[in-house]
């Protein structure tokens, strides 16, 4: 069993956070308000449900950027990597002279020192990965730390800082802050790193593929002897990282048939959620949960290995997953009205996309799977994927695609090239009314974004019930 963390005494501070309201500022805002800080922060989007779930921690929020949030001047500003030169708390801070620093900086100051960290990194997959290893940890007694960009079920909330030396985050390749273009991750100097895969993305800070292999290869270089990298077999673009020089053990883990790995997994169902799981060649148990996709079953697998790393048998690591709850906004089932599934998604990528309808496909027998999409992420405001939009829907029987303000590209040529029956959605309350009045019995409506969607997805769930009421 893992020793008790020592706790350290320490100066409490006035610490006041620029961006407190996404997910990874919000979170460390918690584990400075555990440490015993006083907080304060800024943002433009006080609102629920993070804003409620900092003011419970007794931390003040305000809305907007002026610098008279900044009175009386705090002991240190933490900068969220979305603010920028110009911005009028940001101008105030470096005329006053006043201490800043950015957030994962902080973080592996003041909480990942001296910690076993254990940390998630990849295009897809992070948040999920991250929460089903913090919650095996969990189940297996080892009561983890945990920073998560968002919030798994088993635990309600995206941070902590746990009663022991491991520590499990998310690790990031976006950018720190203004003032700090390395990625987030190469702060966090982890013993155990799963790179999950690897693709193009953020096209809005990294010209190319090669950039952000070079930030990964960065997080690897972290990476101590002693220390183990858990990555996919057959990740072409992960092999490449590794080439550039790898000091550390590394296990692959795999799905395929026929496909080496340390850790592999026999599927037995269509939807994925059915599997064996193999370690060198010898079946440790089986996973049977809610949960389905090809990639669920590969973040099982880089998390066993993650877990096993510190001392977790395969067996109780198994034996935790098949209890996984999952994470909000990640396929969590919203409610179900006369029989009409109403899903939310996180998917920014057509590769999450396809994985994810792939899924619900295999455990969809009769019912239609209507996927409601709206392409929000800035590489997706690019036009870098108009390419590959149309075919990462492919497992849907209908899709509706939604052209968000300030898409500077038409969506017409999605449609154009879609072999699923496709329409354009310009008008939320349109959309609405039109496929609540159309759904029935069996469907499947996915919702996928990874914003807030003008809170479509209530609004359907909403007009459905009362079209299920008039009825009776």
């Amino acid at each position: 069993m893992p020793h008790r963390l020592f706790c350290v005494a320490f100066l409490s501070m006035h610490l006041h956070i620029l961006g407190i309201c996404g997910t990874f500022m919000g979170g460390l805002a918690i584990l400075a308000r555990e440490l015993g800080h006083t907080v304060t922060g800024s943002d433009t989007n006080v609102y629920p449900p993070m804003s409620t779930q900092l003011e419970s921690q007794g931390i003040t929020l305000m809305e907007g950027y002026e610098a008279a949030h900044l009175t009386p001047e705090p002991d240190l500003v933490i900068i969220g990597n979305a603010m920028s030169r110009g911005n009028p708390a940001v101008e105030h801070v470096l005329n006053r002279g006043i201490p800043y620093t950015s957030g994962p900086q902080w973080l592996s100051d003041n909480v990942l020192q001296s910690r076993w960290v254990l940390a998630c990194a990849g295009t897809h997959g992070k948040t999920t990965t991250s929460s089903m290893l913090a919650w095996l940890l969990e189940d297996c007694g080892f009561q983890p730390g945990f920073l998560i960009g968002g919030v798994p079920a088993d635990f309600g909330l995206s941070a902590r800082l746990g009663q022991t030396d491991f520590f499990v985050i998310e690790a990031d390749e976006y950018d720190s802050a203004f003032f700090d273009k390395r990625s987030k991750f190469v702060h966090y100097r982890p013993y155990t790193a799963i790179l999950n895969n690897l693709e193009f993305d953020h096209a809005d800070i990294f010209p190319d593929l090669a950039a952000i292999q070079r930030q990964f290869h960065h997080l690897v270089r972290t990476v101590p002897a002693i220390g183990r990298i858990v990555i996919p077999a057959g990740e072409s673009a992960l092999d490449d990282v590794l080439d550039m020089g790898c000091w550390s053990e590394v296990e692959r883990v795999s799905s395929e048939k026929g496909q080496a790995a340390d850790w592999q997994a026999k599927v037995l169902s269509s939807d994925f959620s059915q599997f064996d799981v193999l370690y060198k060649g010898v079946v440790q148990g089986r996973v049977i949960w809610s949960h389905t996709g090809a990639h669920n079953v590969n973040n099982a697998l880089v998390t066993l290995a993650a877990a096993h790393h510190i001392g977790v048998q395969p067996k109780d690591g198994i034996d935790a997953l098949c209890q996984f709850q999952g994470v909000k906004r990640r396929m969590e089932l919203l409610a179900t009205v006369a029989g009409i599934s109403v899903y939310d998604d996180f998917a920014h990528h057509p590769t999450a996309i396809a994985t994810t309808l792939q899924g619900l496909r295999g455990r969809v027998a009769e019912g239609r799977i209507i996927a409601l999409i709206e392409p929000r992420s800035n590489t997706m405001r690019m036009g870098i994927y108009k390419d590959r939009l149309a075919p990462a829907a492919a497992y849907a029987d209908e899709v509706i695609w939604y052209q968000p303000p300030g898409l500077n590209w038409s969506l017409d040529s999605v449609i154009a090239g879609s072999a699923t029956p496709a329409r354009l959605s310009v008008d939320l309350d349109q959309t609405i009314a039109e496929l609540s009045a159309s759904l029935t019995a069996g469907d499947h409506v996915v919702i996928m974004s990874n914003g807030g969607f003008g809170g479509v997805h209530q609004r359907l769930i909403k007009a459905l019930r009362k079209r299920w009421e008039s009825s009776q």
